[in-house]
């Protein structure tokens, strides 16, 4: 645990700097956002398309895989909605707080963290994670939310979600790395390079921009935040695992890299989400940071224990 501890200490110091940097003000909110749009669309971009392209989809498709994150994360979902629901919120409110109990920070945090602590076999996995978060989470809260307010549902819902898709950057990276891998094209020398040195600033710039925007967010609402955080560090990664173990067969590797993924703490962009909407994102800002202090820990062990797998 202490050895496992050590190793993760380094990426949660980067975050800390950052956020010493936002909290004193030398990183503006204006540097953070433009720090973020740089990783986002540009050096994560890299990294992702960069480990698609040596991999084929055959090696990423697992649908028992699938299955069992996808099963392990729906049981927390309706868990966290059902409590929102019988505090009589209301379904916009109820579907925030879902995403927030089961969203992990894997583009920015994950994707570097894991794949450097597990090792490049670690990638497939990781992506199958981010890819079922995007597609199938991501567009259900827009769903939910947009179909809330209009009372059903609309080809015009349907359209915002599959534009939101094809514009989100770590998507569109992943299936053209497939799509280069699957026609079997050699990545020429110098992009080979220039992927390599872009995609390598992906890791310190994605945990010191996790750090600065963590400097701007509030702790309200903190027992509704600690409820929200504790199933996203504790009983998400519980009911993978149960999933896992019981239903779904899974190789031991990665089961552990799945496992390790649904520990992560709340990601960034359920509070935009959250404020694009107007629901909510004191509460998720609040889980945000709750859950990212307490991930220094509760990360380590699982990591600790997957290890062991």
């Amino acid at each position: 645990m202490l050895a496992i501890f050590l190793k993760t200490l380094p990426f949660f110091a980067l975050i800390g700097l950052g956020y010493w940097a936002g909290r004193t003000k030398f990183f503006t909110a204006e540097a953070t956002a433009y720090l973020t749009k740089f990783v986002f669309y540009f050096a994560l971009s890299a990294m992702l398309f960069r480990f698609a392209a040596n991999l084929s989809l055959a090696e990423v498709l697992d649908w028992p895989f699938v299955g069992a994150y996808l099963c392990g994360t729906a049981l927390i979902y309706a868990l966290a909605t059902s409590v929102a629901l019988y505090r009589r919120i209301g379904l916009e409110q109820a579907a925030v707080e879902a995403q927030t109990a089961v969203i992990g920070n894997v583009g920015f945090l994950g994707v570097p963290m894991l794949i450097l602590l597990l090792g490049e076999n670690a990638v497939g996995a990781v992506m199958l994670v981010l890819a079922v978060d995007l597609i199938v989470f991501g567009s259900l809260i827009v769903i939910l939310i947009t179909g809330s307010r209009d009372g059903r549902m609309t080809t015009g819902v349907l359209r915002t979600v599959g534009v939101g898709l094809l514009k989100n950057p770590m998507i569109v990276s992943i299936v053209l790395g497939l799509v280069w891998s699957g026609l079997q094209i050699p990545i020429p020398g110098p992009m080979n390079e220039f992927l390599g040195i872009l995609g390598a600033a992906a890791t310190p710039g994605a945990l010191f921009a996790i750090g600065a925007s963590l400097a701007t967010k509030s702790a309200e609402r903190l027992t509704v935040a600690g409820w929200l955080s504790f199933c996203k560090l504790v009983l998400h990664p519980a009911a993978v695992a149960v999933f896992l173990l019981l239903v779904f067969t899974v190789d031991p590797y990665s089961a552990g890299v799945m496992i390790a993924a649904a520990s992560l703490p709340v990601a960034g962009n359920v509070y935009i989400l959250a404020q694009h909407y107007g629901v909510a994102p004191q509460r998720v800002s609040a889980s945000i940071l709750i859950s990212t202090a307490f991930s220094i820990f509760t990360v380590s062990a699982v990591i600790a224990w997957v290890t062991q797998l």
